[in-house]
């Protein structure tokens, strides 16, 4: 029986943001990149086009800061970013808009840290529901180009949703990886998922092939 080539999946971390590490933004509208996040989706736009095997395909969250992180990227890799609702941020529900420094006294915080399989948003998404809608849209996209490059530019929260799958992480140690802005995360799809590299922030040549 004849085996296809493993997709390789390219996960980007969006770009920093006025409210990086301060505010919990979710789905709403209007939240831009930062002049900080411009340069980093600027920078790894060139470090994805360093790749001996160019992307073929590219793929982001519709919220503004996926798509001005994609911007640079489809011209960098001479593509045309196309928007996938699977690719969201989670749905924070009732939480959206507001301060971490907040929210970390709350008692319902600790189910977020040390057991998120457990917790469901008030009024939006639980975090089993994120990783099983994260991890089907890679695998939905993946059967669209088998054998090929793709690059997927979403958020933290679905990344490291995605990333623990492909280990076979429990979700409940999930917050225990980090995905910083403008990362980069890589997931060969064949027989089964493996993980090339996570949180990437310099030359991903050595490890994805120049």
């Amino acid at each position: 029986m004849t085996r296809l080539a493993a997709t390789r999946v390219l996960l980007v971390r969006h770009g920093q943001t006025p409210t990086t590490g301060s505010v919990l933004p979710g789905r709403a509208p209007g939240l831009h990149l930062s002049e900080r996040g411009r340069a980093q989706a600027e920078r790894v736009g060139e470090r994805l086009a360093e790749l001996a095997t160019a992307p073929s395909a590219l793929y982001c969250s519709p919220l503004e800061r996926a798509r001005e992180t994609a911007a640079p990227i489809a011209r960098a890799l001479g593509l045309r970013a196309r928007a996938d609702r699977g690719l969201l941020e989670c749905d924070f529900g009732d939480w959206t808009g507001q301060s971490l420094s907040r929210l970390r006294r709350t008692r319902a915080w600790r189910a977020v840290q040390h057991a998120p399989s457990t917790f469901t948003f008030p009024g939006g998404e639980s975090f089993a529901g994120m990783q099983h809608r994260v991890w089907s849209t890679i695998e939905r996209l993946a059967t669209v180009h088998p054998g090929e490059t793709i690059v997927l530019v979403s958020h933290a929260d679905p990344i490291k949703a995605a990333v623990t799958f492909a280990q076979g992480v429990p979700l409940d140690l999930f917050q225990r990886t980090m995905i910083s802005t403008c990362s980069v995360s890589a997931i060969a799809l064949g027989e089964a998922p493996v993980v090339l590299c996570v949180n990437s922030t310099g030359s991903i040549t050595e490890v994805l092939g120049r």
